[in-house]
């Protein structure tokens, strides 16, 4: 079981602690630090039944800046999630095939 995490996210911290309260303890994988591999990402998704642009964060300022104006196909996608991975929506519990984004905290129950 692995935790997309990033420790200055609000909602992060609060997925972490809620995993916590029902005694688990997920290997931390602090993405904004190691960034995933292309594999890892594509992996993912997979396991999120998701395509890349669903797991852009387009409010970022680095989205705005440098891709909302291009069409953007799913491998360029993932390269700019690998580039910068603040564009990454956070956080995700990846548990087997299962994984799930928590936000709202609740949603991580379906990855366990």
């Amino acid at each position: 079981m692995k935790y997309y995490h990033n420790a200055r996210c609000a909602k992060s911290r609060q997925g972490l602690a809620h995993l916590q309260e029902k005694g688990l303890e997920p290997e931390i994988v602090l993405y904004m630090k190691e960034p995933l591999s292309p594999m890892e990402l594509e992996d993912l998704l997979d396991a999120l039944e998701m395509d890349a642009r669903d797991l852009i964060r387009d409010k970022e300022a680095i989205w705005k800046d440098e891709f909302a104006d291009k069409d953007l196909d799913e491998n360029e996608l993932i390269l700019a999630m690998i580039e910068y991975p603040q564009l990454m929506e956070r956080p995700i519990l990846w548990n087997g095939d299962k994984a799930a984004i928590g936000r709202p905290t609740e949603n991580l129950e379906s990855a366990l």
